[in-house]
């Protein structure tokens, strides 16, 4: 089933066109890729398909248990909401904030206090409370960090900080998890970690991942499609097996034929 589908879309800034007349789709509960180049565009479509930025033209579609929703001009807390979630090229937590903490907050898009239970401290606001921090130790026992719960997010260290980024993703309940380059700054034994991380993100959540990295070990190995974006417009798309022998992709790594 097609869960997102996104028809020419373009973004112009000024006289530059980032985007041009890109249409790709994902599908539920697949692990597809988006590379290119730097400065192909990857990142200013992830920005396009998460609300931070308006398209100028072409349409987003979610499929939503509401229906097709059109996301065009909905406000970034409004695409969270039908079910996007996505991580940043440069982390970005809540650095002062506990790890715990830093999850909680992304749980509160889908738990909602009541206004008198929260002004009057009812038994029922303490119920919720309780039941959002379990929920949230929970997921974090899933990744191996709740013996750092209680630690600053800017104490962690970096691959942790990674994870935890995604961990807060997930804990909006998304049925589309976007990774903006997940692996950059990491040594290899991290980029194996995080290798086996997505793995299992497919496998406890089993939601549909789309992923921009440059580590094109990590994508090979992960993807079942792949996207691969040049100048701001798609170039190819297929298995990793098609897009390894694609003229066109080798010419824009290499800059010549093969």
């Amino acid at each position: 089933m097609t869960l997102l589908d996104i028809k020419e879309l373009t973004k112009n800034f000024g006289g530059l066109t980032a985007v041009s007349d890109v249409t790709m789709h994902l599908n539920d509960n697949e692990l597809v890729a988006l590379i290119g180049p730097n400065g192909a565009g990857k990142t200013t479509l992830f920005n396009l398909l998460t609300g931070v930025i308006v398209p100028s033209e072409g349409t987003i579609s979610m499929q939503t248990d509401n229906g097709l929703q059109v996301l065009n001009k909905m406000k970034p807390y409004k695409v969270a909401q039908t079910g996007l979630a996505r991580t940043f090229q440069n982390i970005r937590l809540f650095k002062d904030l506990s790890v715990l903490d830093n999850v909680l907050i992304a749980m509160t898009a889908n738990n909602k206090e009541g206004f008198f239970e929260s002004i009057f401290r009812l038994p029922s606001f303490y119920h919720k409370e309780a039941a959002l921090r379990k929920e949230a130790v929970d997921l974090l026992k899933i990744f191996d960090m709740q013996d750092q719960v209680d630690n600053l997010a800017k104490n962690l260290p970096y691959g942790a900080q990674r994870r935890l980024e995604i961990v807060r993703a997930l804990a909006t309940k998304p049925r589309i998890l976007f990774l903006d380059e997940p692996a950059a700054g990491m040594n290899p034994e991290e980029t194996a970690d995080l290798t086996r991380l997505i793995r299992q993100i497919q496998k406890e959540f089993r939601i549909t991942v789309l992923l921009i990295e440059h580590d094109m070990s990590l994508v090979m190995n992960l993807a079942q499609r792949i996207y691969v974006l040049e100048y701001g417009q798609l170039i190819a798309e297929g298995t990793p097996a098609e897009i390894q022998k694609d003229e066109k992709v080798i010419k824009a790594y290499l800059g010549g034929e093969s």
